[in-house]
């Protein structure tokens, strides 16, 4: 099985909340959808803060864009579009707007077909949010970001 470099981005806006999509995967598509961070897998050659800041332009179409640390790190293998069982080796890097609504004019056709919505969260909403959100632990871990305590080095986070 091949890794797959992945950077999923924490974007937050001037207020202080994160985009979240709401989603399903493409090996379960009449399933209820999860709410996930922004991102995407990096292209050949292509660093992890370049790819993040690539998705991020091409998923919510903000070009103001200040990509910051990686602070957690995952690892968890999914199967592509295509059917390709990869392992993900996720980077979650803070990243910074001024925010605004979201542009879907860079999706591909299967993020449109998979993708069901896309907002932006305060950390009051998450705490009370009943629905599936990813990673798991996200609400727990996102405190320490938006206070803008870093880990030295990213957390393994599962």
């Amino acid at each position: 099985m091949r890794d797959r470099l992945t950077a999923r981005i924490l974007l937050f806006d001037a207020a202080g909340r994160l985009l979240l999509m709401k989603g399903r995967l493409p090996t379960a598509p009449d399933a209820p959808g999860a709410w996930f961070t922004v991102g995407g897998g990096a292209e050949p050659g292509e660093t992890v803060h370049q790819a993040a800041a690539r998705e991020v332009v091409e998923e919510t179409g903000f070009t103001d864009v200040e990509i910051g640390p990686v602070v957690w790190r995952r690892t968890a293998p999914y199967r592509l579009v295509g059917g390709e069982l990869v392992m993900f080796q996720e980077h979650y890097l803070v990243a910074r707007c001024r925010g605004g609504e979201p542009c879907r004019d860079a999706w591909e056709p299967h993020e449109l077909d998979l993708v069901d919505d896309i907002r932006w969260w305060t950390l009051e909403e998450l705490m009370a949010c009943e629905e599936d959100v990813y990673p798991l632990g996200l609400r727990e871990l996102l405190p320490d970001v938006l206070a803008g305590r870093y880990p030295a080095e990213p957390l393994v986070i599962r």
